[in-house]
């Protein structure tokens, strides 16, 4: 019996807990707070603020408080579905055609300051960073994706069969609806009717034309279409005919999935469960546990081996370590095990983490070529199952592999945490040694201008335990030489790298 599909949402009036699981272990996890706004995947109806030539972009007010970010090239390209591929997949193309080679489009031809344009976020605001914007528009349903404003026609690319494919380009053929739109399939389209396909792109079509009435009466900045929220996307792009059962705990959720499965997959039979038990859903099924262990830097391996996730202002390094694995054979088999766990395993956590950006895994080194090329094959495989973008970039003689993965939404990390107050964000903080020596050279350079007085040390109550037993001494002959006294005194409250001196007549 093979692995058993389940996707579980729990939500409240705070937030929406979606999991996804095989065999009970949690594969996919996303979260959305009642504050948030739904960005990506919205269109906005926006004005140009500004038109920066020297960057080749615009900046668009959507209403956000913070200004889009419009790249030239998010104009003039088409922007081709993340699970699509173009190349080979058109049919009579009716747009103008491309600037020759030796042209280069400038922003300042296309856009103008306090114009008017349609628009949607592919990426959230991130730091000082507005949206990442684009005016090539893609509305996603479960089996196809509707291109706005690009009249081409695709096919998932993971879509590899030749039969296969050229079945679907007949029926795509007799399914565009309109010249200014195009039909993409993506990869849950494998296998399915006409009339399956054909109920996607009317549902499609409807949501495009509201979308086209809304947008000429709107005045902006406005928005025209709000992307789904995060249950009804989950079931939307991460259902398959494999899905054991949906089970939500929330009975408003519960009813509104019910009528969105009757719209997005009329006829489909979806065991969809309302659980109402008296211990919480997530507690029951045994996910809290393995959601706190996201938040970990340290991931164990089956075997015994382990990877460390640390993510950084640049990358993720991801470094991997046969720790308590020491193998049968020779430390070539040892390694060779551990850096196929690991393989897999990383591609889990990316998905997981939802990490987006450079990624860069040390595995642990292999002597033999074929051990190293099997496990770029192993890693390639698991990062197939992903359905952000993930360009595999490099694997080095020293197992060092470089990729790269798609970011739209903030991470699960980024979302949860927030920066530590004590370190802020350097993962570490100075050790009471460190502390204690820094207390004495304050009082010492006090004490140049005091002498004769009293000097309160007030500090951590470790870094106090420090300063009155190992460094008496230190305290006793600095007293001696000044003629002074120090007094060493405990405060709870203090962080612990802050010194307080106070000074005061005998």
């Amino acid at each position: 019996m093979g692995s058993v599909r389940e996707i579980f949402i729990s939500a409240d009036a705070q937030e929406t807990r979606v999991a996804v699981t095989e065999s009970k272990r949690l594969e996919e996890f996303y979260v959305e707070r009642a504050s948030d706004t739904r960005m990506v995947g919205s269109v906005y109806k926006g004005r140009v603020t500004s038109v920066v030539p020297g960057i080749g972009a615009a900046f668009v007010d959507i209403g956000l408080g913070k200004n889009g970010f419009l790249y030239v090239a998010d104009i003039v390209e088409s922007k081709p579905d993340d699970d699509a591929i173009l190349d080979g997949e058109s049919t009579e193309d009716k747009r103008p055609p491309s600037p020759p080679p030796h042209h280069r489009s400038k922003i300042e031809e296309i856009l103008k300051v306090n114009q008017e344009i349609l628009v949607e976020v592919v990426k959230e605001p991130f730091g000082t960073k507005g949206a990442r914007l684009t005016t090539h528009i893609s509305l996603p349903g479960r089996t196809m994706v509707l291109m706005c404003n690009d009249s081409r026609i695709g096919i998932s690319k993971r879509i590899e069969d030749p039969e296969e494919r050229g079945r679907l380009r007949e029926i795509l053929n007799k399914l565009r609806f309109s010249n200014e739109a195009g039909l993409i399939i993506r990869t849950a389209g494998k296998g399915k009717s006409e009339k399956e396909l054909a109920r996607d792109v009317r549902y499609l079509s409807k949501v495009y034309q509201d979308i086209k009435r809304r947008s000429s009466r709107a005045k902006p900045p406005l928005c025209v279409h709000q992307e789904y929220e995060l249950a009804h996307r989950v079931i939307r792009d991460s259902f398959t005919e494999e899905t054991h059962r949906v089970v939500v705990d929330s009975k408003d959720d519960f009813h509104r999935l019910r009528r969105f499965l009757q719209v997005l997959m009329p006829g489909v039979k979806v065991r969809l469960d309302l659980y109402r038990g008296p211990e919480p859903l997530f507690e029951k099924e045994g996910l809290d546990e393995q959601i706190v262990a996201l938040f970990d830097k340290l991931v164990q391996l089956p075997s015994g081996g382990s990877i460390v996730v640390e993510p950084t202002e640049g990358m993720v390094a991801i470094d991997v370590n046969t720790a308590k694995f020491t193998g049968r054979r020779n430390l070539e088999e040892t390694a060779f095990q551990v850096d196929k766990e690991a393989a897999i395993e990383v591609a889990r956590q990316l998905r997981l983490r939802d990490i987006g950006g450079i990624v860069v895994i040390d595995f642990i080194d292999l002597d033999i070529p074929a051990h190293r090329r099997e496990l770029v094959q192993v890693l390639q495989e698991a990062l197939e199952r992903d359905r952000a973008k993930t360009n595999f970039v490099s694997f080095s003689e020293i197992c060092v592999a470089e990729l790269t993965r798609q970011r739209m939404r903030r991470s699960v990390e980024t979302v949860s945490h927030q920066t530590c107050p004590y370190c802020h964000g350097r993962g570490t903080i100075k050790s009471a040694v460190t502390m204690a020596i820094e207390a004495i050279r304050q009082a010492t350079r006090t004490l140049k201008s005091a002498q004769g007085k009293t000097v309160e040390l007030l500090v951590h109550p470790e870094v106090a335990v420090r300063l009155l037993q190992e460094d008496r001494p230190s305290l006793t002959a600095l007293e001696g030489q000044s003629h002074s006294k120090i007094l060493v005194l405990s405060d709870p409250s203090l962080h612990f790298e802050q010194i307080k001196v106070n000074v005061s007549t005998r």
